[in-house]
């Protein structure tokens, strides 16, 4: 897991990641939507995750059915229980978004800000000279419509949605670190790979566990099996 003084370092390089450069890369793709659905697929994503903005959007639009934690817990505790930054969409059993409906999304107006932007994203890892690096999240020619004219609304439009979005992420993993080093030392916790390693094999096999989701400062319980995490 990153250091926080790394995350605060990442938030900055993005926030001050030059308009111009990223406004010639978003016009050089020229990437158009042509709502052809495939990222809303295992195809491309295994799942959509949730800042806690998206998160409080869709609950009061959609109630909080189609909530999971999101998948790959990063932390595990000395007792079993797990922990993740936030909450995802589910899936349905062929590994479509939940939302994903009759080949269109059921609530495009309001869908979660990692599916506004994309395949426009930063990297968030650095290159051999330090700096953070765009990148596409789909290949080219595979989804969507490239090279097209982009412009100069759509393209200041498409950076601003971008930089929050990452600088949010970045800030919402910044909290939960913070968040997790406070509650483990309020409880006498320590993280375990070996219990991680041991939980995730009951999960594989069925087995109930507890997962803990940051969400708007503070965790919320969960307890989830591997047979309805999709369901």
């Amino acid at each position: 897991m990153m250091k926080t003084d790394e995350i605060e370092k990442e938030i900055q390089s993005i926030v001050s990641f030059p308009d111009e450069k990223f406004i010639e890369i978003i016009r050089e793709v020229g990437f158009e939507c042509d709502c052809c659905g495939k990222c809303c697929t295992s195809e491309f994503n295994d799942h959509v995750f949730l800042l806690d903005d998206d998160t409080e959007r869709l609950i009061k639009n959609c109630g909080s059915g189609f909530l999971r934690p999101a998948p790959y817990f990063d932390v595990c505790d000395n007792l079993g229980r797990f922990y993740v930054m936030g909450y995802a969409l589910k899936n349905k059993p062929g590994g479509e978004c939940i939302f994903y409906t009759s080949g269109k999304c059921e609530h495009y107006a309001i869908r979660p800000d990692i599916c506004r932007i994309f395949p426009y994203m930063l990297h968030r890892e650095p290159d051999e000279e330090g700096n953070i690096e765009f990148r596409q999240v789909g290949g080219l020619n595979r989804h969507g419509l490239y090279h097209n004219d982009i412009s100069d609304e759509t393209c200041k439009e498409i950076l601003k949605t971008v930089k929050k979005y990452e600088s949010d992420f970045l800030r919402q993993k910044l909290g939960f670190i913070r968040e997790i080093e406070k509650h483990f030392k309020k409880h006498n916790l320590k993280q375990s790979r070996q219990m991680y390693d041991r939980m995730m094999r009951e999960y594989a096999k069925g087995k109930d566990i507890e997962v803990y989701v940051f969400f708007r400062g503070t965790f919320k319980k969960e307890i989830i099996s591997k047979h309805i995490i999709n369901s």
